[in-house]
């Protein structure tokens, strides 16, 4: 039996629909369909029943399931003997992140690394949104939440803090703000409210409840911009508005938020060098950060 084939129905499996598993294998949908055809011809029964929103098992394919597993367990044991200094770091791995965090800090420094190992691919997803792991969208998630449950490896990364910030520009032009009863009247800056992908992004019900909005959107990094140009007032992470000299944090003793950034991949893969590789480099990424992360108060 081919074990591409398998390979392909696994991923199906796991992933629910032909574009997803199609992403993970780095090949053409139609590819995917094609092997699962050719596979179902092979056992002589279908595997998946097509339904509108993807690709469920069908009996047969539930008992075929648990015996690929054990076939790839067996082949990763294999691939996780062969140290990477013989052959390199090598394939694929997916890191799904937090739009700011991913974009100023993961970006510039995972590219220089995947720039010392030619035959290692490095996918950044730098979402305003959660990425999951559940649906095999990438190898590692780091998220703002702890994963509850799943067969998954997870490790604290690190705290980060967040301010209060607003332009000087902005300050200029408005009353001064000493304590949180001089935010009335001000206008914020903040996310959609029934698009919030975290509970841990609600900043401003533990500070104040605004007034008026001058802009309200999905992305941390729209809202840095609209705040440096001077359109109102913002919860920022430090890393990104300490960056900007036209920024000043507000209300230094009132202000101050901790949220903490969770690393997770699934305990299957935590043997593969490429992935024991990435995950390193990524707690070493974030403890080298640790003071642009992680800031005093003002």
């Amino acid at each position: 039996m081919d074990w591409d084939n398998l390979r392909f129905f696994l991923e199906l499996a796991r992933s629910g629909t032909l574009q997803s598993a199609a992403r993970r294998l780095e090949v053409d949908h139609t590819t995917v369909a094609r092997r699962i055809q050719a596979l179902e011809k092979q056992v002589g029964t279908p595997l998946f029943s097509r339904e509108a929103d993807g690709h469920r098992l069908t009996e047969a394919g539930r008992r075929l399931q648990p015996q690929v597993e054990a076939m790839e367990a067996a082949s990763l044991t294999v691939e996780s003997t062969t140290p990477a200094s013989e052959q390199g770091l090598s394939g694929l791995v997916r890191i799904g992140a937090t739009e700011g965090f991913g974009t100023i800090v993961l970006a510039p420094r995972l590219a220089l690394f995947a720039g010392q190992h030619p035959k290692l691919v490095i996918d950044l997803l730098a979402m305003p949104r959660l990425v999951h792991l559940s649906r095999r969208e990438a190898d590692i998630v780091i998220s703002l939440e702890r994963p509850a449950r799943g067969p998954v490896v997870v490790t604290k990364l690190t705290d980060y803090t967040l301010r209060l910030y607003a332009s000087k520009q902005y300050l200029a032009q408005h009353s001064a703000i000493r304590t949180r009863e001089d935010l009335r009247g001000h206008t914020f800056i903040s996310y959609v409210d029934d698009l919030l992908f975290s509970k841990e992004l609600q900043y401003l019900d533990e500070l104040y409840r605004p007034d008026a909005f001058a802009l309200r959107s999905t992305s941390v990094l729209a809202q840095y911009q609209a705040t440096a140009a001077g359109a109102g007032i913002a919860v920022l992470p430090a890393f990104i508005a300490d960056r900007d000299k036209s920024l000043k944090p507000l209300l230094p003793t009132q202000a101050n938020f901790t949220r903490t950034f969770w690393m997770s991949m699934p305990a299957e893969t935590k043997h593969l060098a490429r992935m024991r590789a990435v995950w390193e480099f990524l707690r070493e990424t974030a403890a080298a950060q640790r003071d642009v992360l992680i800031r005093d108060q003002a």
